[in-house]
């Protein structure tokens, strides 16, 4: 235990912890250091690992990630940023990127080493988005430019680096609209509910003020105009702390379903009638609606032609929520037992890609060093000369990519038998291979929660059948396995799919939308999206009231937007359906018992050593060859 503390990582790591606390002003903060993504709830905080090697980069990036959790916990308030917050998804993202901007610039404000530290770490968060790949206004996200616009004029430091060619596309448009607010805000810095309200304000000369809500000020004006004799009750009913909580608890509920449902659109809310407008931010013809900016793929598509008539009843819901862990345990062992034959098959496949991940990771050591691992092949030395000092050995750090693999599996209907047995089992056996390379792998599937509408088609028919409806169904997206999640816990879960009733019909193109957008908000280097259909979108409820290829539209544009403008590596497999015509890395099987190869053939390609990074090119017309 001596040695292990004596150790420059964990003197590091017993450091930044004291100063976290010491900023954070709380004794009883938590705080761990692992390989997950860094993450603040309440009182506990999730840091990166620490090298044993200290870079002097990486200790700037990691205390400005400690520095910016530190200032969250000691100056801002949950009630008052919740009591503030917007009900539209694009406001809120822009408030809650304002409010850390205003946090950060007090930590930077006070301090010019801690200055440094968030530099550094804004820095490094904007290199590995890659956001100078943006062009164009329309896929640079809208709440990161506000944000760095804030901290600029609250501590006077320019954008990073990596964010500044983001910034200037944004630039010229929102000093034009909201100058005034932002010559201001240095003067509620250290006050949030009054910075809370510039924020608000900010939004609203954003052009979307339609996405505040209730104003909670005028709210307030409105309860103490209440006649005295009503407050003489309501001296009697609990107290205002009390209610309070309890808007609060409701109101993050909310946010949390809202969270839940980013891959999806509120077709009122997301509606951008106005594709016309001039990029400089020009005033429209009075009778037109304002332009309202939309973050890049917040969106179910680019293109307006797509709508969702009802997402009230979407639900995005983890395998152990749609059945008890007995039944689940059931399942397991009949898919077990139905695939005995084929797991010795796709388990052989797993093995070849698995020696082709570790070759490409081989380890290097350097030996006869003053410090590390003892050194066994010279152990002869601390006999002869126990005072020896070149007796030790360190592994070199590999260059292997920190990598994410999500596997999207189509749960349809037309899957119902062999194949979806056969794509269980090999995302069970692929999640367990890459898991040993260091890989880490998630497993979504996607449905709906009905056939033929459900409570969507039941709203429509009740608002007396409007016309052009756009989607009208209930979509279901499955958790499986989610990529933190080891493998040893999320194995009975694949079992699910074996379950009577749970497949239905298909919506590739939200569904795409959905697991690439988990992707996103992934820490990892390199990210790579494999879908396994077995045919094209098909959903009754929304065909029958929608164009023949409405569902197959939206899929093409969602594809080529992943393909053309996003650092996720997208590819398909079709089982006995040719899924080339729609993506550009493809590969269609016949039979089901080919997928297993098929799998491990394209996860190998991927991996190889000539493959590069997914270069984000313009958008150009071109014929797509066939796999």
């Amino acid at each position: 235990m001596a040695k292990e503390k004596d150790t420059p990582s964990n003197e590091f790591k017993r450091v930044l912890t004291v100063a976290m606390k010491t900023i954070a002003e709380d004794p009883e903060l938590s705080v761990a250091f692992g390989n997950e993504a860094p993450s603040l709830a309440g009182n506990r905080a999730k840091l990166p690992q620490v090298a044993n090697e200290l870079k002097p980069a990486d200790i700037a990036i990691v205390r400005g990630l400690s520095d910016s959790f530190a200032l969250r916990i000691a100056n801002h308030n949950d009630k008052v940023h919740a009591r503030y917050q917007p009900q539209g998804k694009n406001a809120r993202a822009v408030f809650e990127a304002v409010e850390q901007a205003r946090i950060e610039a007090l930590g930077a404000n006070a301090m010019q080493g801690m200055k440094t530290n968030l530099a550094a770490m804004l820095d490094d968060r904007y290199r590995k988005k890659d956001v100078a790949r943006y062009t164009d206004r329309k896929d640079a996200p809208l709440d990161e430019a506000v944000a760095l616009l804030v901290r600029e004029k609250l501590t006077g430091e320019m954008p990073p680096e990596g964010a500044h060619a983001m910034v200037d596309l944004w630039r010229p448009w929102i000093e034009d609209k909201a100058h005034d607010q932002l010559a201001h805000l240095t003067d509620n810095i250290h006050d949030q509910a009054a910075f809370a309200r510039m924020s608000r304000d900010i939004i609203a000369a954003l052009d979307m003020a339609e996405e505040l809500g209730e104003d909670p000020d005028q709210s307030d004006e409105n309860d103490d105009s209440e006649p005295e004799e009503d407050s003489g009750e309501r001296e009697e009913t609990p107290d205002s702390e009390e209610q309070e909580s309890s808007q609060q608890s409701m109101e993050e509920m909310q946010d949390a379903e809202g969270e839940s449902e980013a891959a999806e659109m509120d077709a009122q809310q997301m509606d951008v009638e106005d594709q016309g407008e001039d990029q400089d931010g020009e005033e429209e013809q009075d009778g037109e609606e304002p332009w309202k900016p939309q973050l890049p793929f917040s969106s179910l598509s680019n293109e307006d032609f797509y709508k969702v008539f009802s997402n009230q009843f979407d639900e995005v819901i983890s395998a152990e929520d749609l059945c008890d862990a007995e039944e689940l345990n059931r399942l397991r062992n009949y898919l077990d037992k139905q695939l005995s034959s084929l797991q010795g098959v796709v388990a052989r496949l797993a093995n070849r890609l698995q020696r082709k991940l570790m070759a490409q990771q081989n380890r290097s050591w350097d030996f006869d060093l003053e410090e590390g691992v003892l050194d066994a092949a010279r152990i002869t030395r601390v006999i002869i000369d126990p005072m020896h000092p070149l007796s030790f050995k360190e592994e070199q750090d590999t260059e292997f990519r920190d990598t994410v693999v999500s596997l999207l599996l189509d749960n349809s209907g037309s899957m119902r038998g062999r194949p979806i047995t056969v794509a269980a089992t090999c995302a069970d056996i692929l999640a367990r291979t890459l898991e040993r390379c260091g890989v880490k792998v998630e497993i979504l599937g996607f449905t709906t929660r009905a056939w033929k509408g459900g409570q969507a088609r039941e709203r429509w028919l009740a608002s007396n059948k409007p016309g052009n409806p756009g989607r009208l169904n209930d979509l279901r997206h499955i958790i499986y396995k989610s990529a933190d999640t080891p493998w040893r816990r999320a194995r009975k879960n694949l079992g699910l799919m074996m379950r009577e009733g749970l497949l239905k019909e298909n919506i590739d193109g939200e569904a795409l939308i959905w697991a690439h957008n988990r992707l996103l908000a992934r820490r990892e280097q390199r990210r790579i999206l494999m879908v396994i259909s077995d045919g094209a979108p098909v959903d009754d409820s929304t065909l029958s009231v929608n164009s023949g290829n409405y569902l197959e539209k939206h899929l093409r544009q969602v594809i080529n937007d992943i393909e053309q403008r996003s650092p996720v590596e997208l590819i398909a497999i079709g089982i006995g359906h040719d899924v080339t015509r729609y993506y550009k890395r493809a590969v269609t099987i016949v039979d089901a018992e080919e997928l297993g190869g098929a799998m491990t053939e394209k996860l190998a390609e991927l991996f190889s050593e000539n493959a590069k990074p997914k270069v984000i090119a313009k958008p150009a017309p071109k014929k797509r060859a066939r796999a």
